[in-house]
């Protein structure tokens, strides 16, 4: 079995001959990767068995600043992605920044309809994606397409998550302007990586906290749900075989047999701190595979390497008992994840 028939078994819940693995460096310990490794890449260097299609760069060069009042000194877009306009301030704490949101302050839907909004639906974004695909296939890969923080998210970033929470819990019409056009794009998006071939859409928002969800269950039904159905609908319609993928950190039990519903796969990161990833297991896996399980709050920075093999080694025998887990930690692994932890999760998944 090829690395890539490997993996697309594992996500489709049948057992694989190993089990897949990733994780994603913070920038304190990508720098000591490099001093370790003298190498960038990361992926490349451990072998990770899935890459995501990256579009083209936007030609656009719009000028955000206009929808803020004076910035703090050091403020720039936001890393993950420049192009919706939400600025980052620097934070106090290694890389994180405090989020500036740029529609905070509009008042009617006008605003939000006139928006500089990005292109990513333009034809020359998308030149040569169905080539990079096969390029990645070529190699032995999974390709994705990261399209998490996709609708909810996006949101609140633009427009703060206060006063969104306020828009939607009074029925607002600015709300649903907003979750529309961010809808029409993803939907837009979802239907054009389908048809460049990517195996893998990876959807998203974190709609729930540690202990419950963030909105109510029927909210979410009202204002989300329908609108996460379009875009993976969209894929789908496409590219029946495409895999949804969907992210939601805390605790969102109460939706996923809704997630299941409306065409989600895999899911992730199943927060140990949160869901249990061996109940979950028990209550979905004939439906769900599980990308994640590995606490970023527990054992990642504070078990010992033996912890952190242990828990490889047992979520294999369980989670991953006749297929349906790829193994990886839930979230960024911050400056205070021990290096030999690194290094023991990567001699775990190896020794299996």
């Amino acid at each position: 079995m090829t690395s890539r028939e490997n993996i697309l078994c594992a996500l489709r819940r049948q057992q694989p001959e190993r089990v897949g693995f990733d994780f994603v460096f913070s920038p304190a310990l990508l720098e000591e990767f490099r001093h370790r490794t003298g190498r960038d890449d990361y992926q490349e260097y451990y072998g990770f068995p899935v890459r995501c299609l990256d579009l083209k760069p936007t030609r656009l060069n719009t000028d955000f600043t206009k929808f803020f009042g004076p910035l703090p000194p050091g403020t720039r877009p936001l890393d993950w992605n420049p192009e919706w306009g939400v600025m980052g301030a620097p934070g106090s704490v290694a890389h994180f920044q405090e989020m500036l949101h740029p529609m905070q302050a509009f008042t009617d839907i006008r605003q939000v309809r006139e928006y500089p909004w990005p292109d990513f639906l333009a034809e020359y974004r998308w030149e040569g994606a169905a080539e990079a695909v096969n390029e990645i296939k070529a190699r032995d890969l999974v390709c994705a397409a990261f399209m998490e923080m996709t609708i909810f998210e996006v949101a609140w970033y633009l427009r703060g998550m206060e006063q969104f929470m306020m828009d939607l819990m009074s029925g607002e019409e600015i709300a649903f302007a907003l979750l529309d056009i961010i809808t029409g794009m993803r939907v837009g998006m979802a239907g054009r990586y389908a048809q460049a071939g990517v195996d893998v859409l990876m959807l998203g928002d974190d709609v729930a906290t540690q202990l419950n969800m963030m909105i109510s269950p029927e909210l979410w039904r009202e204002a989300i749900k329908p609108r996460l159905a379009r875009v993976i609908q969209a894929a789908k319609e496409v590219r029946p075989e495409i895999l949804i993928f969907y992210h939601g950190d805390g605790n969102m039990e109460s939706i996923v047999p809704e997630l299941i519903e409306i065409g989600v796969e895999v899911l992730n990161p199943v927060q140990p701190e949160c869901m249990d990833p061996l109940r979950m297991k028990r209550l979905f896996g004939d439906k769900l595979a599980f990308w994640g399980c590995i606490g970023t709050q527990t054992t990642m920075p504070f078990g010992s390497p033996e912890d952190l093999k242990r828990t490889v080694r047992e979520l294999i025998a369980t989670v991953g008992n006749g297929g349906g887990l790829f193994l990886a930690p839930t979230h960024t692994l911050e400056p205070d994840v021990p290096w030999a932890n690194v290094e023991a999760f990567l001699e775990a998944v190896r020794e299996q």
